[in-house]
């Protein structure tokens, strides 16, 4: 249980820095979302940008089965990279975002 309450409190830190990033535009507001009873975290833009509506995730990760689920990841560098430079273990991050069939070809987990 101390590693999935390390994994949750290491995935809050690091969602709540991306939120802190501040885009220049107040009608733009990014929401921190945690379920840490069901262990979904996510990063959302919400509001307005050149009279168009705008909503979306940036970031959602899950952690199941102890391993940290990438479901989406719209940053440049890459959070499974800062997983990585915290010491969560490649055999413990599952990139979601690609096909079970494509996952057996990266160096991370399958699920």
């Amino acid at each position: 249980m101390a590693k999935i309450d390390r994994y949750r409190q290491l995935i809050q830190d690091l969602l709540q820095a991306y939120s802190e990033i501040n885009f220049g535009n107040e009608d733009l507001e990014t929401e921190v979302i945690f379920d840490t009873v069901r262990d979904r975290y996510q990063v959302v833009h919400v509001g307005w940008s050149n009279k168009r509506r705008v909503y979306g995730c940036v970031l959602h990760l899950d952690i199941k089965n102890e391993k940290i689920w990438i479901q989406h990841d719209g940053t440049e560098g890459g959070i499974a990279n800062e997983l990585l430079e915290r010491g969560v273990p490649k055999g413990e991050i599952v990139l979601a975002f690609h096909s079970p069939f494509k996952r057996q070809f990266t160096e991370f987990a399958v699920g």
